[in-house]
């Protein structure tokens, strides 16, 4: 017999450079880079079998009734502090300088600005409202629309040089960041920003899991093999469980969700 092809979309990492064999499934990898280009694909047409997302876009999605479940596989996490710059010779000195400045993000739904805004209402008194917030682009999600708080930068504009030249005042970048020492982050001490948020809440921030066509999910055989496949990836629904709930209550206060979602709703 021979083995089902599931189309994947995934990022390169370690733990995906070599994915287990199977007898039972084989991937068929397609490149696409950066791997949050698929996101959209994913959600609004199924373009594939498996994918990487955003938790973010996932929840949104689950919100919004797109038929996909998830995996309990970490494709990537990380403390998001470092993510936030501003100008080395600006006037931003420490987190609460944020409120009444003019912030840049990708899209007000990325899963880096969700953690940051949440970071700096939670630990910071810095509510997203009071930010002047500059978005590059729409949400992977269809229907969202970004809050009044929020401007669309024009088009063709660059977020980076928007930092340099003074449009912006700090900006949310993703995990790759501008080469170079006219930015530094926004949290003098980023090392120390992510150990109060470890104690704070007890996990490293999710940033993008694996989901499934609904369709996929009906196999239990080979939703299965997929976490074996997975390997050191996949984890367990209850260790997620911390991440989830607090990305869901985070999403929901931002008003990336009507509400937040329970883990029951999450996992269904």
């Amino acid at each position: 017999m021979s083995a089902r092809v599931l189309t994947a979309a995934l990022g390169d990492y370690p733990h995906t450079a070599s994915l287990a064999e199977s007898d039972l499934l084989r991937l068929d990898r397609v490149t696409v880079k950066p791997i949050s280009r698929a996101f959209a694909p994913m959600v609004r047409e199924a373009r594939y079998d498996v994918s990487e997302m955003a938790i973010a876009t996932f929840l949104m999605a689950k919100a919004a009734g797109i038929p996909i479940m998830l995996l309990p596989v970490v494709m990537a996490a990380r403390f998001q502090e470092g993510a936030l710059l501003c100008r080395a010779d600006g006037p931003v000195r420490g987190p609460t300088d944020l409120a009444g400045k003019r912030v840049g993000v990708r899209a007000y739904s990325q899963t880096t600005g969700m953690w940051l805004r949440g970071v700096l209402a939670d630990a910071h008194g810095v509510a997203p409202k009071s930010i002047a917030w500059t978005t590059f682009e729409d949400a992977h999600v269809p229907g969202f629309t970004d809050p009044p708080f929020a401007r669309r930068a024009p088009a063709g504009a660059d977020m980076t040089a928007m930092l340099r030249d003074g449009a912006l005042d700090a900006a949310i970048f993703g995990a790759e960041l501008p080469p170079g020492d006219e930015f530094r982050p926004v949290f003098p001490d980023v090392a120390a920003a992510g150990r109060d948020f470890e104690s704070r809440h007890g996990f490293v921030p999710v940033n993008h899991l694996v989901v499934v066509r609904a369709e996929v999910a009906q196999d239990a055989a080979v939703m299965a093999e997929l976490l074996r496949i997975f390997g050191p990836a996949a984890t367990t629904r209850q260790a997620l469980a911390p991440a989830i709930e607090l990305a869901s209550r985070w999403c929901a206060s931002q008003g990336l969700i009507p509400r937040p979602l329970t883990l029951d709703e999450a996992w269904a």
